[in-house]
């Protein structure tokens, strides 16, 4: 699907909408159990925003071979679980006050996510670069992850329990989050 650009400037956001409209009336009307997207992120974002199916980004460069090439994979299991619900541990303080909160919940709202447990805040001597950033990183070898988040010169490590089975599938849901977190705005480089 195309659509041609608007020439007044307020009239972008409407474009937007109604275009990812269009994209999620054809997806809804094919009815699959997941969508693959590639592209823009904020057409994606608004189209995801759209649809209440697995949705997952792919990259660019070629869409159609990435998700073939993952087939006969074995597929992450879906929580289902609300969010907030899977926060938990004996940690409960989150830096970054509603940003940290924010970073959290998108985190948790993917559905390759079981649990998310917060970690003691220590000060990290970086940079006071304004705010909150965050970021996934290095999975275990039970497909665990590690999620960063910085405010200023802080740091929480927290510990995110996956659906993943080993490091390599830990890895793709890894990407996943960070993705996530990268069009909520939170991304650290």
């Amino acid at each position: 699907m195309t659509t041609v650009p608007e020439e007044d400037p307020e009239a972008e956001v409407v474009e937007l909408r109604n275009f990812a409209g269009k994209v999620a009336d054809e997806i809804r009307r094919k009815r699959p159990e997941e969508v693959y997207a590639a592209g823009a992120r904020e057409p994606l974002r608004e189209c995801r925003a759209q649809l209440h199916h697995r949705f997952y980004r792919v990259p660019d460069d070629d869409p159609v071979e990435r998700v073939r090439s993952q087939r006969g994979e074995r597929s992450l299991e879906v929580v289902q679980t609300p969010p907030e619900e899977k926060l938990g541990g004996s940690h409960s303080t989150l830096i970054g006050g509603r940003d940290g909160r924010d970073v959290v919940n998108t985190v948790a709202a993917h559905p390759n996510v079981k649990k998310l447990i917060p970690g003691p805040i220590e000060a990290g001597g970086g940079g006071s670069r304004g705010g909150v950033r965050a970021k996934a990183t290095r999975a275990g070898q039970n497909g665990n992850v590690r999620l960063l988040i910085r405010d200023g010169s802080s740091v929480q490590e927290n510990r995110v329990v996956t659906t993943a089975m080993d490091r390599e599938t830990g890895e793709r849901v890894r990407d996943a989050l960070n993705e996530a977190l990268t069009e909520a705005g939170f991304q650290a480089e």
